[in-house]
């Protein structure tokens, strides 16, 4: 395993018109690169996520092998270790930091790949939640070389029913008397405190609180697992990165482009890697229903729901292993395909 890397881009300019100064992009790798550079696996962060919160689902009996593949996780933009608010100097710092999308993160990985790897084909990419929205972005962007893709508990257009999720939790947050000015002037405690309890309703499914799952991961009642996994977690994080990481989310759409102005269809259709679908059953944010609506328009892929009582977190199941045995057989099966 090696250690985290920096990639840095210079002066980045961005899909909406605005210039990311000395953006940088903080990656780790895993495995090897073979000779002829055709077993790399790129698998980007999601929302909150540094690579290490995801790095677990790499080991020779886990989701990605590291004993075969070359596996590269660039962290996104906004979550702390790459060009954030949180790490930009003035004047792109806190409340000032421009807009990412999507589109502007995957264009910055294609970089990282071909100019430090020398990579220009990609075995799979991997993405769960906000990384699987850049999984999508992959396919659509550069249908010629990602050969497959895993799209894992995700969607490629946000939803207006997550839009509306982001926009309450957001509410939330900026409700702490430390948001000014368009920005947090200090830690806003009672504001994150807040938010981690929102994710919370919605993180998990209403089967995973009546069975009263969190017992079997070790806490002592709903209240401590509240606190522990949900409070704690995000006070972990800078909240004007997870402000910035927001905005990327509400407006992921791998259409919004030059290439597809706006045609979700024709963006979908324009993936020609072998892609596995796979929501969660019970997840709340991204309904089995959507992605059937996005099967519609891909020409090679296949839906696998994910059938789990974990809500979102069944496509991030660091905790539970009923969960990663499925994605360990869905990766393996798309491997070999």
């Amino acid at each position: 395993m090696n250690e985290p890397a920096t990639f840095r881009l210079g002066d980045f300019r961005l899909q909406r018109g605005m210039t990311l100064k000395d953006a940088r992009i903080v990656y780790k790798t895993y495995g090897r690169l073979n000779a002829d550079k055709s077993n790399a696996i790129l698998y980007p962060t999601s929302y909150g996520a540094h690579h290490t919160d995801i790095e677990w689902l790499i080991g020779e009996d886990r989701v990605l092998d590291p004993t075969r593949w070359f596996i590269v996780i660039p962290n996104m933009f906004g979550n702390g270790l790459s060009s954030s608010p949180s790490n930009t100097p003035f004047p792109y710092d806190r409340g000032r930091y421009p807009h990412v999308t999507t589109w502007d993160n995957v264009m910055a990985q294609r970089r990282l790949l071909t100019e430090v790897f020398g990579i220009d084909r990609l075995a799979l990419v991997y993405g769960w939640s906000m990384g699987g929205q850049q999984a999508y972005q992959w396919g659509a962007a550069f249908p010629d070389k990602v050969d497959r893709v895993a799209a894992v508990c995700t969607s490629a257009r946000t939803s207006p029913h997550n839009r509306l999720f982001i926009d309450g939790v957001r509410a939330a947050l900026t409700a702490d008397p430390a948001w000014r000015d368009g920005w947090f002037a200090e830690p806003p405690l009672r504001g994150l405190r807040a938010m981690g309890r929102l994710y919370a309703g919605w993180a998990m499914s209403q089967t995973f609180y009546r069975k009263e799952l969190w017992r079997g991961l070790g806490y002592a009642s709903m209240e401590d697992f509240i606190v522990a996994a949900w409070e704690g977690n995000f006070r972990r994080r800078d909240a004007n990165d997870l402000l910035a990481q927001f905005w990327t989310w509400e407006h992921n759409d791998i259409s919004d482009n030059e290439l597809y102005r706006g045609d979700l269809a024709a963006a979908l259709g324009a993936i020609e890697a072998r892609t596995f679908v796979m929501p969660g059953e019970t997840d709340l944010y991204f309904q089995v229903d959507d992605s059937r609506g996005e099967m519609v328009h891909l020409r090679n892929a296949e839906l696998r729901p994910i059938p789990s009582v974990w809500g979102h977190r069944a496509g991030h199941p660091v905790q539970n292993r009923e969960d990663e045995r499925f994605l360990i057989q869905a990766v393996r099966d798309l491997l070999a395909d």
